[in-house]
């Protein structure tokens, strides 16, 4: 029987080592793993990616779903939610469209898969750590047909659901293969018949100049570093976009596109 002095339907707070968490020995849910993606095009084209394995958990709004059942069949599995309910999952931060879904990581491609046969152009990216920047680098990539986009394990992050929104789906349609060391990477890509094109603000030659339309590494540094030197060494030529407007320098991403565009018209010369 409670005190008279003292109401039982209080909340105390918890004494000084109490333990809040779950007793040890406690069995706790295993961590399904996976990584949480969102946006609309980010979202149907990992649905669509046979590579990422099956979804693990997809929530979506009613109209969302009804859109994706329509785009991809009534037997997937979706859990309806309103948007307060996915930015709690998300965090409000996350631009989701109504549609988030936790599914396997992408798999890399191997550097030799990605290599062969020598034609085409391929994109490096010498410690990109911007999650907007690769993203949009991969768009880029897709939207003019580049074979793919090669990282630094190290010096580059793990594709979370900001680079695939950034990406609008790109990060499904474009290969993309991790290695230790970027300088012995674009060894074995001279070896397998790659040309290597360093992009630097002091490059010696505009970019139109060098490109030859044969098969080409277009090498992009950091925006505020720019390419290290044991990777710009390793590089056949370094060119510069030529700019009239006072800059010296363009945003990484901007940089790729405006590189991919120029590779395309040499491929097509």
């Amino acid at each position: 029987m409670a005190s008279p002095y003292r109401r039982n339907d209080r909340r105390e707070e918890p004494k000084q080592g109490r333990r809040l968490g779950p007793r040890p020995g406690a069995k706790q849910a295993p961590d399904p793993g996976g990584t949480w993606l969102w946006g609309w095009h980010a979202v149907l084209a990992a649905l669509g990616n046979p590579a990422r394995g099956a979804p693990l958990r997809l929530l979506a709004t009613p109209d969302r779903a009804r859109r994706l059942t329509d785009t991809l069949g009534a037997d997937l599995k979706i859990e309806a939610a309103d948007g307060a309910s996915i930015d709690r999952v998300l965090g409000r931060a996350a631009v989701h469209q109504g549609v988030a879904l936790r599914i396997g990581d992408l798999p890399p491609t191997s550097l030799d898969d990605l290599a062969a046969p020598a034609e085409g152009v391929l994109v490096m990216l010498d410690q990109v750590t911007d999650p907007q920047n690769i993203g949009a680098v991969f768009r880029s990539a897709a939207a003019f047909g580049a074979r793919g986009v090669i990282l630094q394990d190290r010096h580059a992050p793990p594709f979370t659901g900001v680079i695939a929104k950034a990406a609008a789906g790109a990060l499904e349609a474009v290969p993309h293969a991790r290695v230790v060391n970027l300088a012995r990477a674009l060894e074995r890509l001279e070896a397998a018949g790659w040309r290597a094109v360093g992009l630097a603000a002091d490059g010696p030659s505009p970019l139109a100049e060098v490109l030859d339309g044969g098969p080409t590494v277009l090498v992009l540094g950091a925006e505020d570093e720019g390419l290290r030197r044991l990777v710009s060494e390793h590089c056949e030529a370094l060119a510069h976009i030529p700019m009239s407007g006072g800059f010296e320098s363009l945003n990484v991403s901007v940089a790729a596109a405006v590189a991919l565009y120029a590779a395309q018209q040499a491929r097509a010369r």
